[in-house]
């Protein structure tokens, strides 16, 4: 008998629209109105995802992909902040 395989939940980039895996992605969520990023993929609230990728993050810059899934304003400091932990 084969063994099945273990469901793997996947995610869509915010930026890309590519379904991964949460692992390979990135995740924002809204803490205390402002964006914030999730390493634990545990916090509470509405949140968003983008692939750890340079490419994604600048698309998502581009698109307002941040501003428009969470609904506030995002300043540049925080899409620097994602490239270095891209």
């Amino acid at each position: 008998m084969d063994k099945k395989e273990k469901h793997v939940p996947l995610r869509m980039c915010a930026a890309c629209r590519g379904m991964k895996p949460k692992a390979e992605l990135l995740r924002i969520t809204l803490k205390n109105g402002t964006p914030a990023l999730d390493l634990s993929f545990k916090a509470q609230g509405r949140g968003m995802y983008i692939c750890r990728t340079e490419e994604c993050v600048l698309k998502a810059k581009k698109k307002s992909a941040v501003e428009r899934a969470l609904g506030c304003a995002v300043d540049k400091e925080f899409y620097d902040s994602l490239l270095n932990n891209g």
